[in-house]
């Protein structure tokens, strides 16, 4: 996976996203919303972002990735200068083009210098989950820049900085547990669905792996009936970008929330199940896959069966 340190370095392809001239700043049907000293725009294609097409991006790239939009662009608020960009993906609509598309993409966002984070999801919705997902990471980015500028003053012999992710608090059912896991709501309605007996099991299970120049990707499943499972899966690609906390657990999480969203139509609309055959066939092949897997595949102790 195609991670390194952020700073605040801006690229000299990138331009600000506020420019004097142009009447109201927001285009028509867009958010614009702050968080922790940022601003955070929604709906932008690259071509609004950077300045002009670099040296060495073919005119086919260029069109490829000027064409796409961004769902959210979250800029510094004093030079309104573009930190990082946001693109949610639905893989139900991926085709045959899909992956050459990315390239071209990618190929791109490497050569004008834009940090992007990427969410592939068939349930988690830009207009519905973007803007708590975007303020999450802005928040554990900060997090992580103020525990690493304190790392002077602890000594070898102190503990590391506490994860944003490992943070433990106070939920809003009054339990104690970690505030920042994003499946905690997921987890709680599980339980609430179980006791209503919609649900054949009350706990939400998981696992996470990062693909070795590739996505982290993270899986949450839930058993609806005997043998057959309401199932999510997530992955998040980092390109020039951290999101401040591991990403295949960001990934897991995602899948968690995702299982929450499917858990709120139990009621009116009858779920998308997979047996467990055919989710057992899926682990077998990231088994299978472990020597692909950084760190290799740790999840020998899960099983369908």
């Amino acid at each position: 996976m195609d991670m390194v340190d952020t700073g605040n370095d801006v690229s000299p392809w990138l331009r600000p996203t506020l420019r004097p001239g142009v009447r109201g700043n927001r285009a028509e049907g867009t958010e614009t919303f702050e968080r922790a000293g940022q601003v955070v725009r929604t709906d932008r294609s690259l071509n609004e972002i950077v300045q002009r097409r670099p040296p060495g991006v073919t005119a086919h790239q260029w069109n490829c990735a000027s064409r796409t939009r961004f769902d959210f662009v979250v800029c510094d608020a004093r030079t309104h200068a573009p930190v990082f960009a946001v693109e949610f993906d639905d893989p139900c609509r991926h085709t045959v083009e899909t992956p050459r598309n990315r390239r071209m993409k990618t190929a791109v966002w490497e050569a004008v210098g834009i940090e992007v984070l990427c969410i592939e999801s068939p349930t988690l919705r830009p207009a519905t989950h973007g803007r708590w997902i975007v303020e999450y990471v802005i928040d554990a980015r900060a997090y992580g820049a103020g525990a690493s500028d304190g790392d002077e003053a602890v000594d070898a012999f102190s503990p590391a900085p506490l994860s944003y992710r490992d943070i433990i608090g106070r939920l809003p059912d009054g339990r104690t547990g970690f505030v920042n896991d994003l499946g905690a709501v997921a987890r709680a309605a599980a339980i609430d669905a179980y006791v209503s007996r919609q649900l054949a099991d009350p706990i939400v299970r998981g696992l996470h792996v990062t693909w070795q120049s590739g996505p982290a990707e993270g899986w949450a499943w839930l058993a609806a009936r005997e043998k057959n499972y309401l199932f999510e899966r997530t992955r998040i690609w980092q390109h020039r970008f951290s999101c401040g906390v591991d990403p295949a657990r960001l990934a897991e999480d995602l899948a968690t929330a995702a299982i929450g969203e499917r858990l709120k139509r139990l009621a009116t609309d009858e779920p998308t199940l997979y047996d467990r055959h055919h989710l057992g066939r899926e682990l077998d092949e990231l088994r299978r896959r472990g020597a692909e897997i950084d760190g290799g595949f740790t999840f020998d102790h899960v099983s369908f069966d």
